[in-house]
């Protein structure tokens, strides 16, 4: 069986409409009425154009008629230009009439006060009531160049091509197209969003994956409303679609207060940039890098690796890409031997050596060509960078040819860089001509490749699908529990230092040994207790950052010193923060490691994307020195190392100064633990570890504060979280009749070649069965997709056996969640072997609770007349099997969950 037959997404009403209709089309100059039907009609829209206006029977020789119910035929897409108190009663005809989407260009809503938005509700309601799904308003409109479909008001066209571009910005949609057309860069889709309120970038994005003219996607984006919808559907795009982004509001004017050191440093578009790039999305900040990638994605240019050569004629312009290669944490590539022996004996004695390779002033276009050449066959290079600079002995336009020449048919990029103006316009023109991007200055090249080489990188963050729980020893959830509820039902918030270590405690970290005092005379004998030196802090639940009022003693060597430190502690609190409550303090064992380095580990909770884990430099200056890397939980080991590599600190980890390396295994186990406490503690809003000592014997907690608040899950169990972690918990194993032990768990990205390998062993009539074809196997883009799956959307049981060794694929079964979000189509096969086994209705069991945990109300699907023995399993598992419209070959069934 297969899931849904029709290959019409419920959004192609309103991207690829049969019929479009104008409402407020006009004939006056200027008016956005008459751009919006000349637009059309320029563009040679393939459909039926019908305008509404109830003063004309036709506008520019397009039929009209005086509202929308009067059109003859029913309207796919409705394009509005009324002015936006009409545009509420427009959504009732719409609908009524049958229109099943519409693009309101009309401004004048919630951007213009009050009454604006109370206009804009009663839209967006009546819409909703009759099901029309709306982009804008305040629009600029789409474009669909490929059906002659331009419902906008910029001017002029864009070309057809595989780009799709979706802003939020009108203005910037019109100069990209305007930029595009000189440039011979086309357009899949232009979609400007507005205000959108109803359509929004994920269901924009989801409809892009599934669109075969689509081969890149680039995003303006100046707020995201539903945030889950958007990660989930940049993942899923990411996977099988290169994605640029740009998001501005990098710096919001003020800061939220912040209890933690965390919250003070990591902002809310340090949390965006994390989780763009474990969606495996790049993110551009200038609107320059965004026209420079879509130069580069329509030419083509899709580098494996970050290993860029720089090929100039200049020593100068090499050092300027080197230089911005390193500013963007972008190593060049090291040249093989072999490629160096080649090029010493095709350059000048005086050539550089190395990358950048300076070919010398006098370069002609064999010298430039034999470089090149070389350089492209050196495995370590993923890319080449060609600047030439207009000197005597130059011939720029020959050159190009050479390199031109050289790049056909190659697999790496070639970007060239000729500087000047009139002696190299001719060779930039070839170089377009030829399809390679060509810059004016070797910044924007070098930025253009390290953001397109990128996003292959973050292919490997992508691939990472951690457990909520990835230590060994399972930590003591319910401990942690127990310390967050008496915290709450006291109407606390903030943890205690005693509380905030047992904390951590409960999850197998290391903390310094603390124990209240309420007196001088108990430190004293809890100092004695513990060892001499001793650290007296501060005990209050007032007092945040202790070092501010004098709150932290160290180094305390005997009891004298630990009482005086006590009396001098509370008198200094007491007078510096009279309204604090101070109930003592906290003796702590002094933990003195000469090699340690002071580190910070920390939580935060982002409104739009849930817990966020920071990682960096600790001490007292953390606020000062804003050290600090952003992930997104669940964590595995891949993502930790990422994460420490991505600060300054890391540096001073390995062998520094007669110091040996710190315990990396220690600290990634720490920072997998706090990965650990946000799965499964969602009721942790900040968490800062800080300092985090650490050192060749491994790591301690010196200091912690946790702020916590009240929570009601939502989604499950890890509603919380915006990538939901592998579910360990689904994972079942069983003996089989032939002894064998079958386990069934969830699908992972790992799995592609244990499915492929399956799919090939399928016999035709199988494949058949679930594909309605029979493909012998799976192609790349259908592997990532059947592999790489967000669990918080859909659902792959696979079943597998371990034989000689190696895992062996039974069956898959999957469920994929509607855009209602309360149903879900399944699909399942099974080996050929195994059927008829009670395996697949094992696997339908299983699959058919996930959905019910998941809160889903109906699941549904398709099966073939012909396949008997699938009809059967659905009617004992409780289906009720229907015919079906579309296909009176195929029958339609359907569970209800909620029975």
């Amino acid at each position: 069986m297969t899931p849904n037959l029709s290959d019409h997404h419920y959004l192609t009403p309103l991207f690829e409409p049969a019929s479009v209709a104008i409402i407020g089309a006009s004939e006056r100059a200027g008016a956005i009425g008459a751009v919006l039907v000349a637009n059309m009609r320029a563009a040679q829209y393939r459909g039926a154009l019908f305008a509404v206006n109830p003063k004309r029977s036709s506008v520019q020789g397009v039929p009209c008629f005086p509202s929308i119910g009067k059109v003859p035929q029913r309207v796919d897409l409705a394009v509005i230009a009324t002015p936006p108190e009409s545009v509420p009663q427009l959504m009732v005809e719409c609908g009524l009439a049958g229109v099943r989407a519409a693009v309101i260009i009309t401004a004048g809503f919630a951007e213009a006060g009050v009454a604006g938005a109370r206009l804009e509700r009663a839209a967006l309601d009546n819409a909703r009531r009759h099901g029309v799904r709306v982009i804008g308003p305040n629009c600029l409109g789409i474009m669909r160049p490929d059906i002659g479909l331009n419902a906008t008001f910029a001017r002029g066209n864009a070309l057809p091509g595989a780009l799709a571009l979706v802003s939020q910005s009108g203005a910037v949609c019109t100069a990209m197209v305007d930029w595009a057309r000189p440039n011979k860069v086309g357009f899949s889709s232009v979609i400007s969003m507005g205000g959108s309120r109803d359509v929004d970038f994920g269901e924009i994005i989801d409809y892009l994956v599934n669109d075969p003219r689509t081969e890149h996607i680039l995003l303006y984006i100046e707020g995201v409303r539903d945030a889950r919808r958007f990660y989930s559907s940049l993942r899923a795009a990411a996977r099988v679609k290169p994605v640029i982004l740009m998001k501005v509001g990098r710096h919001p004017v003020g800061s939220r207060a912040a209890v933690s050191h965390t919250g003070a440093i990591v902002g809310a578009d340090d949390v965006f940039d994390a989780a763009v790039r474990r969606a495996g999305v790049v993110r551009v900040t200038t609107i320059g890098q965004l026209v420079a990638a879509a130069q580069a994605l329509s030419a083509h240019v899709r580098p494996r690796g970050d290993g860029l050569v720089i090929i100039t004629n200049g020593g100068g312009p090499g050092v300027m890409a080197a230089d911005r290669a390193a500013d963007l944490g972008m190593p060049l590539a090291e040249l093989s031997a072999a490629t160096l022996q080649v090029l010493q004996g095709a350059l000048p004695a005086n050539w550089s050596h190395g990358n950048p390779v300076d070919l010398i002033g006098d370069a002609d276009a064999a010298r430039y060509r034999a470089a090149v050449t070389a350089c492209l066959d050196d495995e370590n290079v993923d890319g080449a960078l060609v600047v030439l600079t207009p000197q005597a002995m130059t011939e720029p336009t020959a050159v190009a040819e050479a390199v031109i020449a050289v790049a056909r048919g190659r697999s790496k990029p070639v970007l060239a860089c000729w500087m000047g103006e009139a002696e190299v316009a001719a060779g930039r023109k070839r170089f377009a001509e030829a399809g390679i991007p060509v810059f004016r200055t070797p910044d924007p090249a070098v930025e253009m490749f390290a953001h397109l080489s990128a996003f292959y990188r973050n292919q490997q963050a992508l691939l990472q699908v951690p457990g909520p729980l990835v230590m060994q020893s399972p930590p003591d959830v319910a401990a942690a529990r127990l310390i967050i509820d008496a915290a709450l039902a006291e109407k606390r918030t903030l943890l205690n230092e005693i509380e905030a270590k047992t904390l951590l405690t409960a999850f197998g970290m290391v903390v310094a040994k603390t124990i209240a005092a309420a007196s001088a005379d108990e430190a004293v004998r809890i100092a004695g207790e513990l060892g001499y030196p001793v650290v007296l802090k501060i005990n209050s639940p007032d007092i945040t950052h202790k070092t501010d009022v004098g709150g932290v003693l160290l180094n305390l060597r005997d009891a004298q010193a630990v009482h005086a430190a006590y009396q001098q502690i509370v008198n200094d609190a007491t007078r510096l923060r009279p309204q604090a409550r101070i109930t003592g303090v906290v003796v702590e064992t002094m933990v003195l490691r000469p090699n340690g380095r002071e580190l910070m580990i920390g939580v935060i909770r982002d409104p739009v994307f849930g817990p966020a884990i920071a990682f960096g430099a600790g001490g007292v200056a953390v606020e000062v020195h804003r050290d600090r890397a952003v992930a997104l939980p669940p964590l595995n080991a891949y993502l930790v190392a990422e994460l420490i590599r991505g600060t300054r600190v890391s540096k001073l980890l390995g062998p520094f100064r007669k110091m040996p390396p710190v315990d990396f295994a220690a600290l990634e186990s720490v920072l997998l633990r706090v990965s650990e406490m946000v799965c499964e503690l969602p009721w942790i809003e900040e968490l800062d570890i800080n300092p985090l000592l650490i050192d060749e014997c491994g790591a301690v907690i010196v200091d912690a504060r946790v702020v916590v608040r009240e929570y009601t899950p939502v989604r499950g169990r890890y509603g919380h979280m915006a990538i939901h972690p592998y579910p360990t918990d689904l994972v079942t194993t069983w003996q089989s009749a032939a002894g064998e032990t079958v386990t069934l768990r969830p699908i992972r990205p790992e799995d592609a070649a244990i499915e492929q390998a399956f799919v090939r062993k399928l016999s035709p009539e199988s494949r058949r069965f679930r594909f309605m074809d029979t493909l012998r196997e799976l192609t790349p883009k259908m592997l990532a997709r059947f592999t790489q799956i967000d669990y918080d959307r859909e659902m792959a049981l696979l079943a597998s056996v371990e034989r000689d060794g190696a895992e062996i694929e039974l069956g898959v079964c999957r469920y994929i969640i509607n855009p209602d979000g309360a149903s879900c189509e399944f699909a399942i096969v099974i080996a050929d072997e195994q059927q008829g086994r009670g395996l697949g209705r094992r696997m339908m069991t299983q699959l058919i609770a996930v959905a019910r945990t998941n809160g889903l109300q109906t699941m549904m699907g398709h099966v073939l007349g012909s396949n008997r023995g699938m009809l059967s399993l659905c009617q004992r598992l409780g289906f009720v099997i229907t015919e079906n419209a579309e296909d009176p070959l195929v029958k339609r069934v359907t569970l209800a969950l909620n029975d």
